[in-house]
Order: structure tokens, then C-alpha cells, then sequence
């Protein structure tokens, strides 16, 4: 089976994105929850994933709010493919207008 993590980067201030609340769904069943730690960073989100297609969300309009930042963008779907096992790692790098995602490793 494989696992995943995610990284979140604030490209306005050059930071780790604290607190971003990231959700992890399988079609419509959610799978796991958690929020970015002091680096950015939630390893281990949701247990172990089999094949198929999951999206993983981020409550960027909250994490903008705290800051009194209006966002274009009140949160970030990213659906990707589990294909093989291995670990998946789903870095966003975000600002209120724009943001960028990869496969990390």
C-alpha cells in the first residue's frame, strides 16, 4: 500500500503555510484530515492508499483569512492517481491568486 504527505509553502512571505486544514477523499468518502504543522508539513495524511484516483483539499480561504488576505481562491482540489506503491507526496505552493502543485518525492 502507499502513503502520502503534503507540504504547504506561502510564496507572499517566503514561509512555511501553518495551520492550512487539508482534507484526503476517495471519490466521496473522506479518507483523512489534518492541518500543516510549524514546517508546513502533514505526513501520514489518511491510512494506507490502494490504486485509484483521490483528490486532496486545501482551506486556503481560511489559512488567507487569519491574515485579513482576501483570496481568489477559498480552497485547492488536486486529484491524482495512485498507480504502484510507493509514497506520494502533494506539495502546494500557494498564494491569494495563484498557486502551483507537483509530485514531490
Amino acid at each position: 500500500m502507499s502513503t502520502l504527505g503534503t507540504h504547504v509553502l506561502d510564496a507572499v512571505r517566503g514561509v512555511p503555510a501553518v495551520g492550512v486544514a487539508v482534507t484526503l477523499y476517495f471519490g466521496d468518502a473522506l479518507l483523512g484530515a489534518g492541518a500543516t504543522d510549524d514546517d508546513g508539513r502533514i505526513d501520514g495524511l489518511g491510512a494506507e492508499l490502494a490504486p485509484g484516483v483521490y483528490r486532496i483539499v486545501f482551506d486556503t480561504g481560511t489559512y488567507f483569512g487569519r491574515q485579513h488576505i482576501e483570496t481568489f481562491y477559498p480552497e485547492v482540489s488536486v486529484a491524482f492517481v495512485v498507480d504502484r506503491e510507493r509514497h506520494y507526496h502533494v506539495p502546494l505552493l500557494l498564494s491569494p491568486y495563484a498557486f502551483a502543485t507537483y509530485r514531490g518525492s
